[in-house]
């Protein structure tokens, strides 16, 4: 028998806001799988968080710089969703997989640039298109961009330009995939408590007040913040609504 319930591709789902958008969707009953480049044993962890909470839930590698390699997992992905799933397609597509570099503008390499359109532009560009003949019309795509595409830190030029990238690219294929009913947008997280970028929003107590007091809401952002909004995207009334950046910080920088 064919599965009807909804399948979302999450890439870099193995942790901070993947892993949380992954734990916010399998409790709203959608099955996963995730992707994950080094660390096996937090995906794996995700996935067995994801069973327990009653829903289908699996693993690939993905390194998402390497275009190259994209054929392969598409391949995969189609034997891996008719094996687990009973079925050969996805509903929903959250590109997420990323890192960020911290480097005034006159310090930033032609090696910290390439690395960052590799993976937050190019990645993201290249895989969307392969994967495209196995999302479902009618199917929903989330692009994950930043805060910092609308405000500005010193230090983040280089990162903050690939989202600028990331949210063009969003209305380009909201237009292009309109016809077959495919709501393409974008979501934008302020500073979150995460490891990313080291943890620094987390961890240095500092940076935590600095963002907590030029946020609206009085503190810096939790993963839950992100994942339930990113989450409701997805399997929420929204599939009128595309070509849109929504930012989710609070308020920070108004």
């Amino acid at each position: 028998m064919t599965s009807t319930t909804k399948i979302a591709l999450i890439t870099g789902g193995s942790r901070g806001l993947g892993r949380n958008t992954a734990e916010h969707l399998a409790k709203k009953g959608v099955d996963l799988v995730v992707t994950y480049n080094n660390n096996r044993e937090d995906a794996d962890a995700v996935v067995a968080e994801a069973r327990q909470a009653g829903v289908r839930a699996t693993a690939l590698k993905l390194d998402t710089t390497r275009t190259d390699t994209f054929a392969a997992f598409s391949d995969e992905l189609r034997q891996t969703l008719l094996q687990t799933f009973d079925r050969e397609t996805i509903d929903f597509l959250v590109n997420n997989a990323g890192t960020g570099i911290h480097k005034p503008f006159v310090e930033t390499t032609e090696e910290d640039f390439d690395h960052l359109v590799a993976i937050h532009l190019k990645g993201v560009f290249f895989l969307t298109q392969r994967l495209l003949p196995m999302i479902e019309d009618g199917g929903r795509i989330v692009n994950v961009s930043s805060g910092l595409a609308r405000f500005t830190l010193p230090g983040y030029s280089a990162y903050a330009t690939m989202k600028g990238g990331i949210e063009v690219l969003t209305r380009y294929l909201a237009k292009e995939l309109g016809e077959r009913r495919i709501s393409v947008n974008t979501i934008a997280p302020g500073a979150i408590e995460t490891d990313f970028g080291g943890g620094v929003v987390r961890d240095n107590a500092h940076v935590n007040e600095m963002v907590a007091a030029t946020t609206a809401m009085g503190r810096a952002g939790l993963p839950d913040d992100i994942g339930g909004a990113l989450s409701s995207l997805l399997v929420g009334e929204f599939g009128w609504m595309t070509g849109q950046r929504i930012e989710v910080s609070g308020g920070q920088n108004i």
